[in-house]
């Protein structure tokens, strides 16, 4: 009984990774309405600045919050110089930016800081009075859901976080009403980016530090933005967080460790062929 608490644990900690890159997978798609496949690798390259700002000499969480700050003005210039310059009647030239842009930030980054696998120490250290969590574990839930919990009141009860719902629901009716959508736009991606860095930096002392230490967690977290809904972005953190516990109990006592990835896969597959629109998602009608 004691293992599977621990699995189970392990599976909410994580989840709550996945349920913040989730999160802002999802906020760049309600604004965009196309899938940013390079935010697993913004958010590498962000704790890849958080690293160098601690072995720098900076306390902990110092370098979090101007890995924050780094990460926002980022994701903000990637849509201000990459993402506007396509035009918005072609959705699939912005797929092909994103993928190089994948490329593009994976490859600087090898080349910068070489591929050898660094550790990335955690803040929260101790001994665990109890054996179905670590400290780490404990404490990467507690940051990913105040993270969440002020991105939530953030949309609900700022005015900038308002207009940014306006401007991704109904763009015309926004901008006649004052609101600047490409301003918004920006803040969305900011905002994304800033999300998924935490969640990088929280991955990294579980994972160690490589350029590739996202690639298996976007998948994972594109599962659950799919298993909730990616027109939801409170449905996609709560698919993050089933996915999370789902595929940590099956690789435990289902597939193993090695097959975990091919469990999310193929839970894409099924949701994308069975209910496109997620567990609490919306179902688009057009007319014709």
């Amino acid at each position: 009984m004691q293992g599977f608490l621990h699995q189970l644990f392990a599976g909410i900690a994580m989840g709550g990774v996945y349920a913040c890159m989730a999160l802002a997978l999802v906020i760049i798609y309600q604004a965009t309405h196309v899938v940013n496949f390079a935010q697993g690798e913004m958010a590498m390259l962000s704790t890849y600045v958080a690293w160098t700002l601690i072995a720098s000499g900076l306390p902990y969480w110092v370098a979090f919050v101007l890995t924050i700050v780094f990460s926002f003005a980022m994701g903000a210039a990637i849509e201000r110089l990459v993402i506007r310059r396509f035009p918005k009647e072609s959705p699939l030239a912005v797929v092909i930016a994103m993928v190089g842009l994948l490329v593009i930030i994976n490859s600087l980054v090898g080349l910068i800081f070489t591929y050898d696998t660094k550790e990335f120490r955690t803040p929260f250290v101790g001994e665990s009075p109890v054996q179905i969590f670590s400290f780490h574990e404990l404490g990467a839930l507690a940051v990913t859901l105040a993270v969440m919990g002020l991105v939530f009141l953030f949309f609900r009860f700022t005015r900038i976080g308002l207009g940014m719902r306006a401007a991704a629901a109904n763009p015309v009716s926004a901008q006649l009403v004052g609101i600047s959508v490409s301003g918004m736009l920006s803040l969305g991606w900011g905002l994304a980016a800033s999300v998924g860095a935490v969640a990088g930096v929280m991955t990294a002392p579980i994972v160690y530090l490589d350029p590739n230490m996202m690639l298996n967690i976007i998948i994972y977290a594109f599962a659950g933005a799919l298993l909730g809904g990616i027109s939801n972005p409170w449905g996609a953190v709560l698919g993050g967080f089933m996915v999370g516990i789902f595929e940590n109990l099956m690789g435990a006592y289902v597939v193993g460790s090695e097959l975990k990835l091919s469990v999310a896969l193929a839970l894409i597959v099924t949701i994308v062929t069975m209910k496109p629109e997620g567990l609490f998602g919306r179902r688009l009608v057009t007319r014709v």
